[in-house]
């Protein structure tokens, strides 16, 4: 009788954490120092990561952290263009000036210089639910461009280089901009429909900067997530890729969006413990609480997967889970749309907030965070499923999870078991990860690729247990005939010009 088997050890999930830099290295060694800041439907951060070139490793610097909900409220005068999830109104000057304190107040802590020792900045919202279309994500990044010049960011800091001339001394051994050009391919992956891919979903751009963040921060793990692969991203809403298989530059082929870190917020909403329209799970986490997986938790789980509905996204829907759609774009670019949402648009968040009073009043935290931690690891495995059955996922697919509500607690365990149960891999601690802070990582990866830097010994791009694609690149590029461009014969972008998931939105 083989007892191995029937005490086999649970398998492991590969949490990606970096260990902390050292500041005199900043200083002195080729670190390239980058600001993701991000106004998100929950909290506003500005997260600074500095990127050792010799060996294309991330480490997180400082993270300075906002609740979003915290703005100012808008001045007599200002038109109010854009509100978060829960209802937070938000006015062009006041997310310029939160931006713009927020990325001083990270520069202060990390004892760090905005003019001399920041190397690039990239801009990001998760704010896409209450947007008519996908289009208006671009006045919402001029915005956060505002911010950034008023907090004494240099324009040049927020525009890739046109040529080498345009790379600091320090950094231009690393960078092979007069071998390769960016075409709009992040850690080797094309946005649905060439340009942005935001006429195909509103939260495309979060989805690019979670999947290369989430390739970067693999590399602390001896997990491979390189193409052909799935990001998730579980902040407040969703967001994540589905990559194809293809060299030198992969696909988009799906695209996930709708609710995430919202489903459970709406459940704590109803405890009565926080704000029932503003509170979120955020304000009540203890990570010391051991939560409760019992038979009450998995009933209340059980009632919150029928409210919660996950499937290919319907042709007729504009938006889905709030966020801004075009299925029939999607459709045209090969691309499926994987959806969460609770009701229609979250027309049913309010029987989650429901089932969170009935839950918290029978049985306390422990049990809350139990059911919740269930839920979340069941919208994981729902969202995979239905990659495998549009034919988007296979066994070679490398899975990869970041954002709160995907990361926190106990959550990745409770995940890897889930996925597990789908049989997709033998060994499926091997092909899952998971990445904290994977949108700033994601910001690092970005800067880098829009100035052509990287790391041939320890590649991002090309196919899992596959090498370095420069040479391949170069090929591909001088088959299309696209050459490194003089500098003169770019068109110039004054310094309000934006980016929209890397891609020139002037």
């Amino acid at each position: 009788m083989n007892l191995g088997g029937l005490f086999k050890s649970k398998p492991k999930p590969r949490i990606a954490q970096s260990p902390p830099v050292n500041y005199l290295d900043l200083k002195t060694k080729p670190y390239y120092i980058v600001a993701s800041v991000e106004v998100g439907n929950t909290t506003t951060k500005s997260i600074l990561t500095a990127t050792d070139m010799n060996a294309g490793r991330t480490y997180i610097v400082n993270k300075t952290v906002k609740m979003t909900r915290d703005v100012r409220l808008p001045k007599v005068g200002e038109e109010i263009f854009a509100h978060t999830i829960n209802g937070t109104a938000l006015t062009r000057e006041s997310i310029a000036e939160l931006v713009r304190d927020t990325l001083v107040e990270s520069h202060e802590r990390a004892r760090l210089d905005i003019r001399t020792d920041l190397h690039f900045v990239v801009r990001s919202t998760g704010v896409v639910a209450e947007l008519d279309s996908p289009d208006q994500v671009g006045a919402f990044i001029q915005a956060l461009a505002q911010g950034c010049l008023m907090a004494g960011v240099p324009p040049r800091l927020m525009t890739p280089a046109m040529s080498i001339h345009n790379i600091i001394n320090k950094f231009r051994n690393y960078t092979l901009i007069d071998k390769v050009i960016f075409m709009g391919a992040v850690a080797s992956c094309f946005p649905p429909q060439g340009s942005t891919g935001v006429e195909v979903v509103a939260n495309e751009m979060e989805g690019e900067l979670a999947t290369a963040g989430i390739k970067e921060g693999s590399r602390w793990t001896d997990v491979d997530f390189r193409n052909p692969c799935l990001s998730m991203d579980f902040g407040t809403t969703l967001d994540g890729r589905v990559t194809s298989e293809e060299l030198p530059y992969a696909h988009t082929i799906g695209n996930l969006l709708g609710l995430a870190g919202a489903i459970p917020d709406a459940v704590v909403q109803g405890t009565g413990l926080v704000d029932r329209m503003t509170g979120a799970t955020l304000d009540i986490f203890d990570p010391k609480m051991k939560p409760d997986y019992g038979r009450d938790a998995m009933e209340f789980a059980d009632q919150i997967d029928e409210i919660v509905k996950i499937e290919k996204v319907p042709m007729s829907r504009t938006k889905y889970g709030l966020v801004p759609v075009n299925p029939m774009a999607a459709e045209q670019n090969n691309v499926v749309l994987i959806g969460c949402d609770a009701g229609v648009n979250g027309s049913d968040m309010s029987k989650l907030s429901k089932i969170g009073a009935d839950l918290y009043k029978g049985n306390g935290l422990k049990t809350l965070f139990g059911t919740l931690d269930l839920v979340c690891a069941r919208m994981a495995r729902r969202l995979v499923e239905v990659g495998v059955e549009e034919g988007i996922v296979t066994k070679n697919t490398a899975i990869g999870v970041t954002g709160r509500a995907g990361i926190s607690g106990n959550k990745p365990s409770l995940i890897l078991e889930e996925i597990e149960k789908l049989k997709l891999f033998d060994q499926p601690e091997m092909n899952v990860v998971f990445v904290d802070d994977g949108l700033a990582r994601g910001a690092a990866v970005m800067a880098r690729c829009m100035n052509s830097m990287g790391t041939p010994k320890n590649p991002l791009g090309g196919l899992r247990g596959g090498k370095c694609i420069l040479k391949t690149r170069m090929e591909y590029e001088a088959c299309k005939g696209s050459a490194p461009v003089p500098q003169a014969a770019r068109p110039d972008k004054d310094t309000q010009a934006y980016f929209v998931g890397g891609h020139n939105r002037a």
